[in-house]
This record gives structure tokens, C-alpha cells and sequence, in this order.
């Protein structure tokens, strides 16, 4: 089974979901309305947090399970955890100025790298055995 990994995923998804209404709060609270996505500053902050995390996820939960099923549920999981807390730092810094958000961007992208590179060689390995 793989407990952990399931569990890790989940908090990735939740997470996504938190930025996601945080987006529809900083509509609310800036007056941006649907379509836009542009006219001020905390909204266009909000929105490319959201839009980021999204555009990291098909990166980072197939190589998740990936690593998980070739390599090991609990180091997955781990690594995917330290994904989702380079998330929550990268929404606090970006959250306050675009120019904070550089952390938080390096602690999830190495985490991703991370899972991505494990799978890659391991199902590499397995393929020449």
C-alpha cells in the first residue's frame, strides 16, 4: 500500500484547493471581476499563485507516485511533503511582493526535481536489468 503517498497527495490537492478560494477572496476583496485577471497588484499575486501551483502539479504528483512505486511510499511521501511546505513558503513570500517568492519557488522545485529524477532512474534502472 501506499498510505503515505495517498496521504501527501491529498495534501497537495487541499492545498491547491486553499489557493484556489484564496484567488476568489482577493477577487472580492480588490473588485477584479470574472474574467479578469489583471488590474491590481494582491489580486495578480493571488492568481499566479494559483496558477502556478496548478502549473506544477502534473509535474510533481505522477513523479510522486512514480517515485513511490519504484523506490518507496514513506521517502515519496517525505519528499512530496517537502514540496507542499516549499508551496505554503512560496504563497507567503509571493503573497507579500513577487521578489519573495524565490524560497519557496527553489524548496518545491528541488522537491519536484527530486521525485521526477528518482523515478525517471529507477524505472531507467529497472528497464536494463
Amino acid at each position: 500500500m501506499y498510505d503515505f503517498t495517498a496521504l501527501v497527495t491529498l495534501l497537495a490537492i487541499a492545498f491547491y484547493l486553499f489557493v484556489t478560494i484564496n484567488v476568489s477572496r482577493a477577487r472580492s476583496r480588490t473588485g477584479i471581476k470574472v474574467p479578469a485577471t489583471s488590474g491590481h497588484p494582491d489580486f495578480e499575486r493571488a492568481f499566479r499563485i494559483q496558477a502556478n501551483t496548478l502549473e506544477w502539479m502534473p509535474i510533481v504528483l505522477p513523479s510522486l507516485w512514480l517515485f513511490a512505486i519504484y523506490i518507496g511510499d514513506a521517502i515519496a511521501a517525505g519528499i512530496g511533503a517537502v514540496w507542499i511546505i516549499g508551496r505554503i513558503v512560496y504563497f507567503i513570500g509571493y503573497s507579500k511582493a513577487a521578489a519573495k517568492r524565490g524560497p519557496g519557488f527553489a524548496i518545491q522545485a528541488l522537491a519536484a526535481l527530486t521525485l521526477w529524477a528518482g523515478a525517471l532512474g529507477a524505472v531507467a534502472l529497472r528497464l536494463v536489468k
